[in-house]
């Protein structure tokens, strides 16, 4: 198993059921934004993505968000709204779509954490292609595509960028690298946030630092200090510690400055 495999089987055996999220969902329900889901369709799947637009007057870059290990939250559809706020498309798949006992994503799942472990590496690639296609071709959109992912998702916004050639740039939250084989395939920047309190990710960020060196890419990461693990979640919650919440208004500030960029 890779190393990468490694920490992916570690966040399915740390992994406890997200705390409660009420606050998060009462702020989504407060938006004037238009969000709604969505069934992409690939193959044989059929994938549920909440969509949310920004209220601007020209086409936007859109963003496709990974969730945690997790799975399909209020936050994570509230984060969705956040960047619609902000000038920009999002769509939050909820990789789980299909997974549940009804037939359904993540509301149905018993074990989340398991189920997202297990998660076939070649599905999760071809749901997010599907998704990004979908996003792309919007009427609406200006055709400029980005991915970010937090926690579990972080590693898979990674991993993506090594899957899809026209993706303008990642965001990492908190996750680790790919194999460094795949490395080579990114076609984009990459840029990394970490909590300073996080040595199980942070530990990482060094040999990341060098494999993107040597491969000839961008490579950007900022460590928070005193931050969490999951920081960006916690860190917009009512009851956030203070460093969390420090580390999360300065993480929102730098990514929507580098969203200008792309």
């Amino acid at each position: 198993m890779s190393k990468f495999g490694v920490i992916l089987v570690a966040f399915g055996l740390l992994a406890a059921p997200a705390w409660g999220q009420d606050w998060a969902k009462a702020k989504l329900e407060k938006s004037s934004r238009h969000g709604e889901w969505v069934k992409v369709k690939h193959g044989n799947r059929e994938v549920q993505a909440f969509v949310v637009y920004p209220e601007v007057k020209d086409k936007a870059a859109a963003v496709v968000v990974i969730h945690e290990i997790f799975g399909m939250t209020d936050w994570v559809r509230l984060t969705a709204d956040e960047l619609a706020e902000a000038g920009y498309i999002a769509i939050a798949p909820d990789l789980l779509s299909g997974m549940g006992s009804k037939g359904g994503g993540t509301e149905e799942v018993r074990d989340v954490g398991r189920a997202i472990r297990d998660l076939p590496p070649a599905q999760i690639t071809a749901d997010l292609n599907a998704c990004a296609d979908y996003v792309a071709k919007l009427p609406a959109c200006n055709g400029k595509v980005a991915v970010a992912g937090f926690c579990w998702g972080g590693g898979q916004s990674f991993r993506f960028a090594t899957n899809r050639k026209d993706l303008k740039a990642a965001f990492v939250f908190y996750g680790p690298p790919p194999d460094k084989e795949a490395i080579e395939k990114i076609p984009c920047p990459v840029y990394g946030f970490y909590g300073g309190n996080d040595a199980r990710i942070d530990a990482t960020i060094p040999q990341t630092r060098e494999m993107m060196k040597d491969a000839g890419k961008t490579y950007e990461p900022v460590v928070y200090e005193g931050a969490g693990h999951g920081f960006m979640r916690g860190g917009e919650a009512p009851d956030a510690r203070p460093a969390d919440k420090k580390a999360r208004e300065a993480a929102w500030k730098r990514w929507l400055q580098l969203l200008k960029e792309i």
